[in-house]
C-alpha cells in the first residue's frame, strides 16, 4: 500500500505506542478512539460484527443511507431514485463522486456490489438481497434494479454497511483477500494501516465526495480489550474517547469535568444465544425452562444500573412493528426445575463462553451461574479473549454465551431474516430451525400491505418467544465517553458513528 509522509508519522508512531504504551495521535485532527476487540475484515460481505459495521460507516458509502434519527433513508451515493407503479424496479442517478484512489464510482461499482453480495459464496447476507432480478447501467451514473417482485424492505436494504460501494477494478486486482485487509474507500476515510490486535489506523479521503463536511485529519481505532483499561486510558487524557463504557463507571465519569459521557438511544438487544444442536438444547420445553429460570430484572438492577430495560422481543423497543405485549416469562426457578425434570434434563450442564475482560459480560455470567443453578442447572464459565468468542460461536464450540445486537437497517427484515430465516449464519449462531418460521419471514419480506406486514412481525415475534431462538435479557442505549474538547461524537439507534461531523478541538 501507498503511504505518504503522514502515514509513515502515524505507523512510526503506532510502533512506539506499542513499546511505550502512550498514545499514538499526537498530531492535529486525530481521533482515538479505544474500543474492546480488533475488527475481522473490511470486506462487507464478510461479516456480521458491530465491530466491523461501525468502521465500515466511515470508510465506505452506500447508496442510500439512513439519516441521524436513525429512523429515515436519505440520499447517499445514489443523489436520486424513482420506483415504478409496480414496485419491482428501481432506477438510481448516482452522483458524481470518487474512490480513494481517485477513480470514479460508477454505476457498475454499484452493480458490482449488490452483484457480490448476493451471490457471493462468502456472502452473509445472500438470503436480504435475493429479491434482485437483475440490473443494468444504461451510462456511468445509471443503475437500473429490477426485484422478482415487489419488496417492502429493499431500500432498507441498500443502506446496510454490508452493501457498501466498493470498486470493482481495485476488487478484481487485488483479489477479495486483499482487498479485506487494504480497501478502498468510498466513505469518508480510507485505511492507511492496520496493525492487528493493536488498532486500524484512518486518515482522510481528499476524494470523497463530502471532503469538505470531514474536520478530522484522521481517526484510530485502537483495541483495548481490558475495560478498566480503556477507562484509566479515557481518564488520564491518553485517548480521545472510548465506546463500550461499563455501566458500573457511568455515574463517576458523569462528574468528571475533563469528560463527556454520551447515552445515545439506541436498538441495542442482549440476549443469550442458545446452541439449539447441543443435546437437551434441542428441546423447546428444555429452553423455555431456561428462559423461566432467569430473573432479567434482576440483571438489569445488577448490571446496568438501571440504565438498562429488561426485553422481551428481538424487535426492539422504538423500532417498526416492535409488539409490546409479547409474551414475558415469570421468573420460577422451582418450575423450571420441574419442566427439566419432566423433558429429562434434570442434570443439565451448560459450557457458556464468556468475553475476557468484559465487566459487564463478566458479571452477567457469575449471575446467570448463580440463577440457573437455582434450577438445578450446572454452568461451567469459559473466559475467553474477545477475539476468539466470535469464531467459537460460529464453529458452535458453546452451549450458552451472551451476546449483543444492534440493527443495521430501519426495516425489521435484516434482524428478521438473520437470527430467525436462513441458515447462512446458524441462524445467528444458535442453530434454530423452524421451517413454518423461516416460510413467515420471507413472507414478510415482500408483502406491501403494512397491516399485513405488521401481523406477520407480530406473529414472528410470539413464535420466537414460543421456540425460544434465544432468550431475551435487555434493552440499553449506547455508552461512549469522550475528552470535553470533542464536539459531535454521535452514534444513531442504529450504530452508526457520524465522524465526518466530529470535531477534535
Amino acid at each position: 500500500m501507498l503511504k505518504g509522509k503522514f502515514t509513515r508519522y502515524l505507523a512510526a508512531a503506532a510502533v512506539a505506542a506499542l513499546m511505550t504504551g502512550t498514545s499514538v495521535a499526537e498530531a492535529a485532527g486525530v481521533l482515538t478512539i479505544g474500543r474492546r476487540e480488533d475488527g475481522t475484515t473490511f470486506d462487507p460481505i464478510a461479516t456480521a460484527q458491530n465491530i466491523d459495521f461501525w468502521v465500515f460507516s466511515n470508510v465506505y458509502d452506500v447508496l442510500v443511507r439512513v439519516d441521524k434519527s436513525g429512523t429515515k433513508l436519505e440520499p447517499g451515493l445514489a443523489e436520486s431514485w424513482t420506483v415504478s407503479e409496480d414496485g419491482t424496479e428501481y432506477t438510481f442517478t448516482m452522483r458524481a463522486a470518487k474512490f480513494s484512489d481517485g477513480t470514479d464510482i460508477t454505476s457498475e461499482d454499484a452493480k458490482y456490489s449488490l452483484t457480490r453480495i448476493r451471490d457471493d459464496e462468502g456472502s452473509l447476507w445472500s438470503d436480504s438481497y435475493q429479491i434482485i432480478e437483475s440490473m443494468e447501467t444504461p451510462d456511468a451514473n445509471t443503475l437500473v434494479v429490477k426485484l422478482s417482485g415487489p419488496s417492502a424492505p429493499f431500500l432498507a436494504s441498500l443502506a446496510m454497511p454490508g452493501a457498501s460501494i466498493i470498486s470493482q477494478a481495485g476488487m478484481e486486482e487485488m483479489g477479495a483477500e486483499a482487498y479485506a485487509e487494504s480497501p478502498i474507500a468510498s466513505g469518508a476515510f480510507s485505511v492507511e494501516d492496520w496493525l492487528r490486535g493493536d488498532r486500524v489506523i484512518l486518515t482522510k479521503n481528499p476524494h470523497f465526495w463530502e471532503a469538505d463536511r470531514v474536520s478530522l485529519d484522521g481517526v484510530e481505532w485502537i483495541s483495548i480489550p481490558d475495560d478498566n483499561t480503556r477507562i484509566l486510558k479515557m481518564q488520564a487524557g491518553e485517548i480521545d474517547a472510548a465506546i463500550f463504557v461499563p455501566f458500573a463507571r457511568i455515574a463517576d465519569l458523569k462528574e468528571d469535568p475533563n469528560l463527556k459521557v454520551l447515552l445515545d438511544p439506541s436498538t441495542r438487544e442482549d440476549h443469550l444465544l442458545i446452541n439449539h444442536e447441543h443435546g437437551a438444547l434441542a428441546q423447546k420445553e428444555v429452553r423455555q425452562a431456561l428462559d423461566m429460570a432467569i430473573d432479567k430484572q434482576a440483571i438489569v438492577d445488577a448490571v446496568t444500573f438501571g440504565i438498562g430495560e429488561v426485553a422481551y422481543s428481538y424487535i426492539p423497543k422504538g423500532s417498526l412493528y416492535h409488539y409490546a405485549d409479547n409474551l414475558q416469562r415469570p421468573y420460577d426457578p422451582e418450575k423450571a426445575k420441574q419442566m427439566l425434570a419432566d423433558a429429562g434434563a434434570s442434570d443439565l450442564t451448560l459450557d457458556y463462553v464468556v468475553r475476557a475482560g468484559d465487566q459487564v459480560d463478566e458479571q452477567i455470567a457469575v449471575l446467570l451461574q448463580q440463577q440457573l443453578g437455582q434450577a438445578g442447572i450446572t454452568v461451567d464459565l469459559r473466559k475467553m479473549d474477545p477475539s476468539q468468542t466470535w469464531d467459537m460461536l460460529v464453529a458452535g464450540e458453546y452451549d450458552i454465551s451472551v451476546m449483543y445486537w444492534t440493527k443495521d437497517v430501519i426495516d425489521p427484515d435484516q434482524k428478521t431474516t438473520f437470527v430467525l430465516g436462513h441458515d447462512s449464519n446458524q441462524n445467528y449462531m444458535t442453530r434454530y430451525n423452524n421451517p413454518e418460521v423461516a416460510d413467515l419471514v420471507a413472507a414478510g419480506r415482500v408483502e406491501m400491505d403494512p397491516a399485513k406486514r405488521e401481523q406477520i412481525y407480530v406473529d414472528l415475534q410470539k413464535m420466537a418467544k414460543e421456540d425460544v431462538n434465544w432468550i431475551d435479557l435487555y434493552y440499553s442505549p449506547y455508552r461512549n465517553v469522550t475528552q470535553s474538547n470533542i464536539e459531535g461524537f454521535f452514534q444513531n439507534p442504529l450504530g452508526r458513528f457520524f465522524l465526518e461531523d466530529t470535531v477534535k478541538n
